[in-house]
């Protein structure tokens, strides 16, 4: 007989798991951090990377979330 664990990722009442949690916390962070540093590029570096003005503001418009 084969034996399986199954990992769950919520708690018996329906919450997800802290490990989740920690990784969409984290996930969050990176965004933000990461939308910061755009939102600090000049024209130049964003025409080095390939990244047009409204591409920039759109990025940055969105919610950390997203």
């Amino acid at each position: 007989m084969e034996r399986v664990l199954v990992h769950k990722a919520s708690t018996a009442i329906g919450l997800p798991s802290f490990a989740h949690l920690a990784r969409l916390f984290h996930l969050w962070r990176y965004r933000a951090r990461s939308r910061r540093q755009l939102a600090a590029l000049d024209e130049r570096l964003l025409a080095d990377v390939g990244i047009s003005h409204s591409e920039r503001q759109e990025e940055l418009s969105k919610p950390f979330w997203r």
